[in-house]
């Protein structure tokens, strides 16, 4: 049986520890700040160690050093040790640092929380950093994520804590700034724009300050980002007031601020995102062409029910087409409902082209 020991029982740390006993591990844990279920509780550093396999650092980023520092005598290289930080690069530096090539270590980022489990919500992704010299840690942790039911994508720390301050961090700062300015309260009716708005305001609100501090704080280019924001917002700011003050002329849809206030596609931003794109219509016209196919076989199929005098409609097999393609989704890591929705509309279409 694979056993974790968790460095620190909050928020997260404990939701850690119930994932990883539900997927049928033992699992210790030592924080001396929080009060731990005996079930899972240590009393030390050396007990939390002792036979462990991996040993989660689910401690605040700032602590990260200090608390490596501690565990640091009680883990040999027979084991791994891996982090679960909103940020990459501090832990990272931190675990080269104390851990070096002696002990197995690798930096990792869940991307889900207690409100993302409460909810159910699937798939969890995490984020993976594979340490230099240590890809057999990389590759046993990825293995532990994936027995939980982990998606796991794989970066350099410093690559994700870039993406994480243009999209977690600047996430958590302005529904900050919109809940201070009043924009979170209950309202009796909103256009959908805001109601999204609403779910990422409250989503941060459960997530609790200390974790919009230390993604702001922590993660070395999110001050760059928040300016950037800033300024951009401010250029916005100014040119809507010149507009309100300017001329009819200014104000009409092909005046000179036109382009000031046009929202870009994505796709000419980012050159991968564009890539991304065409790969997604390439797939999207192999499936029309094999939809396309699935016809005139269900053409045959039709011709051959019209001289057994059978119904257009098969409930019985139509059912087990269902279950099937079910499966196969789950064997593909892929929502069952959502590939059995898909073939539901593929089979309407069907009966339709057999109907005389």
């Amino acid at each position: 049986m694979t056993t974790v020991g968790v460095l620190g029982y909050g928020r997260f740390g404990s939701a850690l520890c119930r994932l990883l006993a539900d997927a049928g591990m033992a699992v210790r844990a030592y924080d001396p700040a929080a009060r731990v279920p005996s079930e899972h509780a240590v009393a030390s550093f050396e007990a939390l160690s002792r036979g462990a396999d991996f040993v989660a650092m689910a401690v605040p980023v700032p602590e990260m050093h200090a608390a490596l520092a501690a565990l640091r005598p009680h883990v040999s290289a027979s084991q791994i040790v891996f982090d679960v930080g909103s940020v990459k690069l501090q832990p990272v530096e931190a675990m080269s640092e104390v851990l070096g090539a002696a002990v197995p270590w690798c930096g990792t980022h869940p991307l889900f929380g207690p409100v993302s489990l409460a909810l159910a919500e699937r798939p969890l992704r995490v984020v993976l950093c594979p340490a230099p010299g240590h890809a057999h840690a990389a590759a046993r942790v990825r293995a532990l994520y994936e027995q939980i039911g982990c998606d796991v994508i794989e970066q350099s720390a410093e690559s994700h804590d870039r993406v994480m301050a243009y999209t977690h961090a600047l996430t958590f700062f302005v529904a900050k700034g919109m809940m201070d300015a009043g924009a979170g309260a209950e309202v009796p009716f909103a256009p959908p724009s805001f109601q999204a708005i609403s779910r990422t305001i409250e989503t941060v609100r459960s997530d609790a300050g200390h974790l919009f501090a230390a993604i702001a704080r922590d993660n070395p280019f999110a001050s760059d980002a928040r300016k950037h924001l800033v300024a951009a917002l401010g250029e916005i700011d100014r040119a809507l007031d010149a507009q309100v003050e300017g001329t009819q002329s200014a104000r009409e849809p092909g005046g000179a601020d036109a382009a000031r206030f046009a929202i870009p596609d994505l796709g000419a931003r980012s050159p991968e995102l564009r890539q991304t794109r065409e790969h997604i219509d390439s797939v999207d016209r192999e499936i029309v062409r094999l939809l396309a196919q699935r016809a005139q076989l269900q053409q045959g199929a039709a011709q051959a029910k019209a001289a057994l005098g059978a119904p257009v409609l098969d409930a019985a097999r139509e059912a087990e087409m269902l279950a099937a393609r079910r499966a196969w989704a789950a064997e593909g890591r892929l929502d069952p409902d959502g590939v059995a929705d898909v073939f539901h509309a593929v089979l309407r279409m069907s009966r339709r082209s057999q109907r005389p």
